[in-house]
C-alpha cells in the first residue's frame, strides 16, 4: 500500500497520535487506527510510535497502512468579508462562531469550505486539510485574518510567523481590576496535566509563551485590554488570561462559567493585523473595530 505522510504544524502541537491520525484519516475508525499503530505501522520521525505519542511542531508523521485519499473538501457558498484581496494574499475579518478549518468529524460550514468557493485556486496552497492558511483563530474569537494564495505567499508568511514579525492585537475583556496599566504573562503553556483536550500553564510539556498587554478602559468589575501574542500557542490569551485569576469575559472553556451569560459570546477579537508583503515586501497593517454585537455589550456597561 501507498506510504501516507503528514507534517505536523503548529495547532496539532501536544495532540496525541491517533488523534492526529483520526483527523485526517477518514476512512478508519479510531479504534482501527490504534490497532494499526499497536502493530508498529506508523513511524514520527522515523520511529515507530504507539497511539498516546504526543505530537511535536515539526514531526513527519509516516504510515503505511492508507489505500484511500482524505476526502475532498468541498467548496461552500459561506459569505465572506474581504477587507483586501491581490494575486498573492487574502485578508479577512472572521465572524464569531465560524471554524477556521475542518478537523475531528467536521467537512463542511467553515472558513475554508468558503475560500474554496470563492478563490477556488488556493486549493493546492499548503495542508490538504487547511488550504492556504497560514494562521488561526478560535471559533468564538472573530477578527482579522491573512491567507495565502500561492505557495511563495504561503512560505513567505509562515516565515514571518516564525520571526515574529507580524503584528497581531487584540482587543479583549477580562474579568476584574488591572493592576498595572501594562504588562507582560510569560507562563509556558501546554497541554493540561489532566485534560488533555484543555491547554494550560500546569502541564508536563511546557511551551515558552508570551502575551503582552496594556489597559485601554475600566469598567465596574470589568478592564478592556489591548493584548499582544507574541508567541501563538493554542488558546494562549485565553489561558494567560484565566491563569491570571482575569479571564476573558465570555469565556466558557476557561472562564468564569455562572457568570457567561452576562456576555453572548467569547469577548475576543483580531481588531489589528500587520505583515510585510510577500512579493512586494510593503508593510501592510490592517484594523477592524469591534463588532456590533461586542460594542452594545460595551454600552450595557456604561
Amino acid at each position: 500500500m501507498p506510504k501516507k505522510t503528514f507534517r505536523v504544524d503548529l495547532s496539532d502541537e501536544g495532540k496525541r497520535l491517533d488523534v492526529f491520525l483520526s483527523q485526517r484519516i477518514k476512512e478508519l475508525t479510531r479504534s482501527q487506527l490504534q490497532k494499526k499503530l499497536g502493530k508498529n505501522l506508523v513511524k514520527i520521525n522515523g520511529v515507530p510510535r504507539k497511539s498516546s505519542f504526543r505530537l511535536n511542531e515539526g514531526d513527519l508523521v509516516e504510515c503505511d497502512f492508507v489505500s484511500q485519499e482524505i476526502e475532498a473538501l468541498l467548496p461552500e457558498n459561506i459569505p465572506l468579508k474581504i477587507l483586501y484581496k491581490d494575486d498573492h494574499v487574502i485578508v479577512l475579518e472572521k465572524p464569531t462562531g465560524l471554524v477556521v478549518h475542518p478537523g475531528a468529524g467536521r467537512r463542511n460550514g467553515t472558513l475554508v469550505n468558503g475560500l474554496l468557493y470563492h478563490y477556488p485556486g488556493i486549493e493546492k496552497i499548503g495542508p490538504k486539510e487547511r488550504p492556504g492558511i497560514v494562521h488561526r483563530l478560535d471559533k468564538e474569537t472573530s477578527g482579522l485574518m491573512v491567507v495565502a494564495r500561492t505557495e511563495e505567499a504561503y512560505s513567505a508568511l509562515q516565515r514571518q510567523f516564525k520571526q515574529r514579525l507580524v503584528e497581531k492585537i487584540y482587543l479583549g475583556l477580562v474579568w476584574g481590576k488591572i493592576s498595572k496599566q501594562e504588562g507582560i504573562i510569560n507562563w509556558a503553556v501546554g497541554r493540561h496535566v489532566k485534560h488533555g483536550e484543555r491547554m494550560s500553564v500546569k502541564t508536563k510539556k511546557p511551551r515558552t509563551a508570551e502575551t503582552h498587554f496594556k489597559i485601554q478602559k475600566e469598567y465596574l468589575g470589568l478592564t478592556l485590554l489591548e493584548i499582544k501574542p507574541v508567541t501563538g500557542r493554542t488558546h494562549q490569551i485565553r489561558v494567560h488570561f484565566a491563569a491570571s485569576g482575569h479571564p476573558i469575559v465570555g469565556d466558557s472553556r476557561y472562564g468564569k462559567k455562572k457568570k457567561e451569560r452576562l456576555c453572548s459570546r467569547l469577548f475576543l477579537h483580531a481588531f489589528r493585523l500587520g505583515f510585510f508583503h510577500p512579493e512586494s515586501h510593503e508593510r501592510m497593517d490592517f484594523l477592524s473595530p469591534l463588532p456590533a454585537d461586542l460594542e452594545k455589550f460595551l454600552k450595557t456597561l456604561r
